[in-house]
Order: C-alpha cells, then sequence, then structure tokens
C-alpha cells in the first residue's frame, strides 16, 4: 500500500503530467480561432457590414494579445489562481455575446459586443501564460518542441471544438458561442491544480527522447485524423451516429498521451521530484560547483563577446569556435591570476535574464516584435476573415476552411518547435532563421489567396496556417534564449501584442476597407442592371441586406499588400539571425563538441 501511494505521489509531480494536462486545456483554449465560424451569425443576427464585424475581430485579437495582467498575475498568484480568472473571463465574454445573439439579452452598442468579445477571449491569455510558464520551468532544456506542441495543442482547438459541435448537433450556429463560452471554462476549472512547476529540471531522464517521440507521434496521428474527418463530412453526407463515433476516437486521440507519465511513474522506479535532496553530499558538492561554473560561464561569455575582435565573426563557424574558446581560455587564466578583472556591463547581456523594461531598449527584442507584428499580423487577418473569403470565392461550407487552418496551424506549430530545435541543437544557428523561412512560405500563401485560382483557397489555408503556426514556436523559445526565463512571462505577453497590432492594421484598416469598397461597386453595378432591365422597384435597393462581396477582387489588393510585408518580416528576422550568429555559438556550440 506504501509503495502504491508513493508511486501515486510521483505520479501526481510528475512534470509529464504537467505537461500532458497544459496540452488538454490548450486543446480547448484557442478560442479566438474559431471567430471564423461565429462570425456569420453575429453579423448577420445584429445587421453588422464587414467594417463592423473587423471591429470586432481586432476586439478578439486584442483580447488574445493584451496578456499583461495574466503575466502579473502569474507571478503573484498561483498558477491555478490564474486559470481560475481566465475561466471566468471567457464564460462571462461569450456568454454575454450568446445571450445577445439569441435574443435573451437586449442588444448593445458595437463598443460594448468589443468588449465583451476581448473580456471573453482575454481568458486565453492566462491559460497560455500558466501552460508555457509552467512547462517551460518544467522543461528548460527542451523549450522548442514544448513550446510548439504547447501552442499547437492551441491552434488545433478550432477543429476540435468543431468537431465537438458537429457531434452535439445543435439547433442553430448561435450554440457554437454556448460552446466555447462554457466549455473551455469547465476543462481549466477541473485540470487547473495540475497545472504548476514541479522541479521539472530535476527530472532529466534517459527516456526522454522517446517520450517526446510518443508525444509527436500522437500530434501528428491526431492532426492526420481530424483532416480525415473533417474532410469525409465535408464531401459527403454523414449519419449522427458515424459523427458521434469519429468524436469518441478523437477524445481518445487526446487522453492517449497520459501514458507517459503513468508509464514513467508506475512502470519505472519512482524518483522524487526532489531529487537532489537525495543526491549522496560529494554528488550535492558537485552539482553547486557545476552551478556556479555554469554562472562564472555566462560572465566569460559575456566578457568574450565584448573583447573579440570583430574578424572573429567573419570565420567559419569552426575556426570562430576554435576562437572563442581561445578567447575564453585566456579570460578564465587572466581572470583566476587577477590580472583581468571580469566585469559585468550595465544590464544583462544577450543570453541572460532580462526585465522587460531592459529588454524594450535593446533592438533584437524590437526586430522580433515587428518581424512578428507583419508576419503573424498577416497570417491573423487571414484566420478572422477566412469566412467572408471562402464565401466571395463561392464556397458554402466555411467551418471546413477553419477546421483546415487550425490543423495547418497546429503542424506549423509542432513542426516550427522540432525543426528549429534541430537548427540550433545541430549547427548553432539562430533560430530565427525559421521564422524568416516560415515568412516566405506565407508570402506564397497569401499569393495563392489574392489569385482566386481553383483550389487555391485550400493552397493558401495549408501555406497560411503552416507559417502562422511556426511563428508561435519559434518567437516563445527565442525569446527565453535571448532574454532568459526569469521574466517570461512579461516578455512573452508583451511580444503577443504584436498579433493585434497587425490585425489592427491589415485587418481593421486594409482588408475591411477594401472589402466593403468592392461591395458597394458591386451592388451600385448590380443596381444599375436591375434599372436597365426595368426589374427595378421603388425602393427596392434600399431595402437590401448587408452588402457581399463576389469574386477573387474582394481580398486581391489585401492579400497581395500582406504578402509584401511577409518578404519585409523575412528580412527582419534574418538581420537577427546576424546580429545573434554569436550569442547561439556559445548557448548551444559546446553541445556539439
Amino acid at each position: 500500500m506504501g509503495r502504491l501511494k508513493e508511486r501515486f505521489q510521483a505520479f501526481v509531480n510528475n512534470r509529464w503530467l504537467v505537461f500532458v494536462a497544459a496540452m488538454w486545456i490548450q486543446s480547448c483554449a484557442g478560442v479566438g480561432y474559431i471567430f471564423g465560424s461565429i462570425s456569420p451569425v453575429i453579423k448577420s443576427s445584429l445587421n453588422y457590414n464587414q467594417r463592423q464585424l473587423s471591429k470586432l475581430g481586432v476586439a478578439k485579437d486584442l483580447g488574445d494579445s493584451v496578456g499583461f495582467l495574466a503575466g502579473s498575475l502569474s507571478d503573484r498568484l498561483p498558477l491555478w489562481g490564474a486559470l481560475l480568472v481566465g475561466a471566468f473571463q471567457n464564460l462571462i465574454g461569450y456568454g454575454w455575446v450568446w445571450l445577445i445573439v439569441t435574443g435573451r439579452a437586449p442588444v448593445l452598442p458595437l463598443w460594448a459586443m468589443c468588449i465583451l468579445i476581448f473580456v471573453g477571449n482575454n481568458g486565453e491569455t492566462y491559460f497560455n501564460t500558466a501552460a508555457l510558464v509552467s512547462c517551460v520551468q518544467n522543461f528548460p532544456k527542451s523549450r522548442g518542441p514544448v513550446v510548439g506542441i504547447l501552442k499547437g495543442f492551441a491552434g488545433l482547438s478550432g477543429a476540435i471544438l468543431t468537431q465537438i459541435y458537429t457531434m452535439i448537433n445543435f439547433p442553430d450556429q448561435a450554440s457554437l458561442i454556448f460552446m466555447i463560452a462554457v466549455g473551455p471554462a469547465m476543462v481549466v476549472i477541473a485540470l487547473m491544480f495540475i497545472i504548476r512547476p514541479v522541479g521539472g529540471h530535476r527530472q532529466v531522464r534517459p527516456s526522454d527522447g522517446l517520450s517526446f517521440t510518443f508525444i509527436y507521434s500522437v500530434c501528428l496521428l491526431l492532426a492526420a485524423y481530424l483532416m480525415g474527418v473533417m474532410l469525409l463530412e465535408d464531401l459527403v453526407s454523414v449519419s449522427h451516429t458515424l459523427v458521434t463515433i469519429f468524436t469518441v476516437i478523437l477524445f481518445f486521440l487526446l487522453i492517449t498521451p497520459i501514458i507517459v507519465p503513468i508509464a514513467l511513474s508506475f512502470s519505472e522506479e519512482p524518483r522524487d521530484p526532489v531529487e537532489e535532496v537525495l543526491l549522496p553530499k560529494s554528488e550535492q558538492q558537485e552539482a553547486g560547483k557545476a552551478e556556479q561554473s555554469d554562472q562564472e560561464h555566462e560572465v566569460i561569455f559575456s566578457e568574450v563577446e565584448d573583447e573579440k575582435p570583430v574578424e572573429v565573426d567573419l570565420l567559419p563557424a569552426s575556426e570562430r569556435q576554435k576562437r572563442i574558446a581561445q578567447l575564453q581560455a585566456e579570460l578564465f587564466q587572466a581572470a583566476a591570476k587577477g590580472a583581468v578583472r571580469v566585469k559585468r556591463k550595465r544590464g544583462p547581456h544577450r543570453g541572460e535574464d532580462f526585465t522587460l523594461m531592459q529588454a524594450l531598449i535593446k533592438a533584437d527584442f524590437w526586430l522580433i516584435f515587428f518581424s512578428l507584428l507583419l508576419g503573424s499580423g498577416s497570417g491573423l487577418t487571414v484566420i478572422d476573415n477566412l469566412g467572408q473569403m471562402s464565401q466571395s470565392l463561392g464556397y458554402d461550407n466555411t467551418h471546413i476552411f477553419v477546421s483546415m487552418i487550425s490543423i495547418w496551424n497546429f503542424l506549423g506549430r509542432v513542426g516550427g518547435g522540432y525543426f528549429s530545435e534541430i537548427i540550433v541543437r545541430d549547427h548553432a544557428y539562430p533560430r530565427p532563421v525559421s521564422m524568416a523561412v516560415a515568412q516566405l512560405v506565407m508570402a506564397v500563401g497569401h499569393v495563392f489567396f489574392a489569385m482566386g485560382w481553383p483550389g487555391a483557397m485550400y493552397i493558401g489555408t495549408l501555406l497560411i496556417g503552416l507559417g502562422y503556426g511556426a511563428h508561435w514556436a519559434i518567437v516563445p523559445a527565442a525569446a527565453s534564449e535571448l532574454f532568459g526565463l526569469k521574466k517570461f512571462g512579461a516578455l512573452y505577453n508583451f511580444l503577443t501584442l504584436a498579433n493585434p497590432a497587425g490585425s489592427l492594421v491589415f485587418s481593421g484598416v486594409i482588408a475591411s476597407s477594401i472589402y466593403d469598397h468592392e461591395a458597394e461597386k458591386q451592388a451600385h453595378q448590380h443596381h444599375i442592371q436591375l434599372q436597365m432591365s426595368g426589374l427595378l422597384f421603388s425602393g427596392l435597393y434600399g431595402q437590401d441586406e448587408v452588402l457581399k462581396c463576389e469574386g477573387s477582387v474582394c481580398f486581391f489588393l489585401t492579400s497581395m499588400i500582406m504578402s509584401g510585408f511577409c518578404v519585409i518580416a523575412a528580412v527582419l528576422s534574418m538581420i537577427l539571425v546576424y546580429r545573434t550568429k554569436t550569442v547561439y555559438a556559445n548557448l548551444y556550440g559546446k553541445s556539439r563538441t
């Protein structure tokens, strides 16, 4: 009995259990990605035009990205408290919107609706912050994969919620709003006490690589399964019984990762999470010396970066590593003899712990911010307007594209974390180079949307989803590498402001203005044609419903503009790569030797 209790305690304190619970929270936390499905019912119920709907979209993006309060509370409250605040906001915001859309509450002005959407979506920032902060602290040596998988499940939540909505078979589309108000809150409240740091840096095992491989396999299987189910439901008429079976299998795949913490806790000899206490004294002393040595290394690395000749950066990678190692050894010897006094400049160096105010005066931080603004901002504009884009090209079922972009978004995040980790671990090359590749992929995707060729919606959705998703695996990991983990929550939540800032420009100003202009032109031409044919009765035009635009012209100019800005974003990312080569060589170069 005592042995079983010991194993159960090891299971509760296992970092993989925290990771799996964070995956489950993220899988229903990205309600913003389903805005493309609920926006048509809001638009028709409240008689909004595209510009008004775009303002709701910007409010949604602001809510999803303004995480100052979430970052602050995560430092002051236990993480379960921050999660509870987020669940309450999600329930109040979207719950009230559902009451208004269904006529159960009086219609509010547009500004009040924007506040409700903001409050409801702002709950996501608490979910994201709690999940990322706990898991990055528990897996400090695997930031890329952990961030990629967690952000991937957030991107996949749109497809998951859509499938659950299809199974429940609500009588109207407005019920989808009710589901995203209640569902995430219930899941978060059920899991909030599991999400916490558990000393995961002391739980490293040789089997961790195999565990990550298993998680990646489940991720790929889940994405492939959802893609197949969505295409099947779109192409053929599927009975409700079969939809229910599909959804049950989906739940099984979502639960499958729990095998990892169960296997580690019950199949192997349990290890106390406070592992350092159980070490022999000699090993504890060695661990303490190693930690002190690491701190000295950080100081020496900073000095090397300041003191090295400029020509060192121009050497080939292998020669540069040898030269930096030689300079480092010389500094160590000089400092030990007292011949040189190693001292820090004011403020931290790249790779050390920054506060938000210290990061805000660094060019590298703003390069990340503006590259993210142009890249992810354009991708978010597509996500927010996907319903209108597909309708303008003659597609009736917008849910299929919302679900597909969620799946590609998921694979982009998982793949972005995986491949960017290969770049830094195997080649000691700056992680932002993978962001530049993602932005060039998005530039091509925007061109497909602009042209409106047959099947272009499918290809454009693929490219934009992959590129946009990759941003959110790469940026948090890169920020933690360049600016440290100590204030990661605040740094991450500031960088996410790039998302609504880009959406405000691309969606709130450019896309909506061009769409409404083209819709008015088409309505005017239709009006003239009816007059010429003598079929227009007095007052008929004035009673027209909300203006709609048809054809690729509706988003042609917008998509081409966003494609150009994605190319600019890639250039900014490559400037950041050039500036941080030495940092990544110092951080990861030694692991290759």
